[in-house]
């Protein structure tokens, strides 16, 4: 039999790529020639796991001890918890309210605008925005620059220590050529009693920034090249109770809380982006939607959220219940399909949290390799039970 240290570069290679990148992390160190392949610009580009399979990412804040903040990412390829180092802050711009994740970023938005990448914290500030503000909505794209636009949409003004729950803060849009905000329209009027990311949510897909209300099931997009607003439209499949916009890899997804005859369920919609028509696509099974709750309280769905990327939507529950647990469905490029499983439990001790951030992320081989290099963050372990 040929042993593996008398294969081909090209098979090692291949044999490689099928590993999760905690995985391919601790190959690397096994010889010298594994580490070389894998370091590869050429190879981290073969890879196309993370753009399908993006992590899931759990900040809980504790609001009186900073020490029991916690952080944690989910890699579906290993069906794995990683814990990763706490983000630490620069110097007075601490706020539980004004910290937010978005693909691939940890990001401050007030008193300055603030952000850092998930995986290497080199804390980078921009120009001031034009309205300070928390609990906005965020997206960050690319423009052909080193470093990434932001557009910052809703939110509440922050002046010292009192917000402004009524003021329609203009969309900013940041330039990082420039490094200055361009100032675009408000979101439209009818979302007014809503402009925060609380009750909020958004999409950015194929070049229009989506606003959806949760509850209210309003939407309208900001189109990046004419710098305007759709027309507000109401998305409402029946039934709903409240529901996540979600862009997935070519298909915009609706997922959300039901209540018919036959009790609550949790449906997933895919979303015709030109009409705003919507077809069913999948329903939880009941036996996992019940794993995420207790008790029979009328409101208990109102901990569930929702984030998604890629092929993924993830489902879980932001209360100190079964220390948040989560599941993930699947949907199949080839055929639409959906599947769902349970996400592992969150290993203990995990602390109680008086706010969770959650969003998902593609994560960069290289950039974990060259993190961990430059003492960025410590050796990317699974957890396990």
């Amino acid at each position: 039999m040929t042993e593996i240290t008398n294969l081909s570069s090209d098979v090692t290679e291949l044999i490689l790529s099928y590993l999760p990148i905690p995985t391919l992390v601790r190959a690397s160190t096994v010889c010298k020639r594994w580490q070389s392949i894998i370091a590869s610009t050429s190879f981290s580009a073969t890879l196309t796991q993370p753009q399908s399979h993006p992590w899931f990412f759990l900040y809980g804040i504790h609001n009186t001890s900073s020490k029991n903040n916690q952080s944690f990412a989910f890699d579906p390829l290993s069906d794995r918890w990683l814990r990763l180092p706490t983000p630490t802050f620069p110097p007075h711009q601490y706020s539980n309210s004004c910290f937010l994740g978005v693909d691939g970023f940890f990001l401050i938005t007030a008193p300055n605008f603030t952000y850092s990448k998930i995986i290497k914290r080199a804390w980078r500030s921009t120009s001031p925005l034009q309205f300070s503000r928390i609990n906005p909505l965020l997206g960050v794209f690319e423009s052909g620059s080193l470093l990434p636009n932001f557009i910052v949409v809703g939110g509440v003004r922050f002046i010292g220590n009192l917000v402004d729950i009524e003021d329609r803060l203009a969309v900013e849009i940041y330039n990082p050529d420039s490094d200055s905000w361009q100032l675009g329209p408000p979101l439209p009027a009818d979302f007014r009693s809503g402009n925060s990311s609380q009750s909020l949510s958004s999409a950015l897909f194929k070049g229009r920034f989506y606003v959806f209300g949760i509850y209210s099931c309003f939407i309208s997009s900001f189109d990046l090249h004419t710098n305007a607003w759709s027309e507000v439209q109401t998305l409402r499949p029946p039934g709903v109770v409240f529901s996540f916009l979600i862009a997935c890899q070519d298909r915009l997804v609706l997922a959300g809380i039901c209540s018919g005859p036959l009790g609550s369920s949790f449906n997933l919609w895919r979303i015709e982006e030109a009409t705003m028509e919507f077809s069913e696509i999948a329903i939880m099974p009941q036996d996992l939607l019940c794993s995420l709750f207790e008790g029979d309280e009328e409101d208990k769905f109102a901990s569930l959220k929702c984030v998604g990327l890629g092929n993924l939507v993830y489902v879980f529950n932001e209360e100190y219940h079964k220390n948040y647990p989560a599941c993930v469905c699947e949907i199949s490029n080839e055929t639409g399909l959906c599947s769902w499983r349970r996400v592992p439990q969150l290993p203990s001790p995990v602390n109680k949290f008086h706010q969770v951030i959650s969003f998902c992320s593609t994560v960069s081989l290289n950039s974990i390799l060259q993190a961990e290099d430059e003492g960025d963050v410590g050796p990317v372990q699974p957890m396990v039970d």
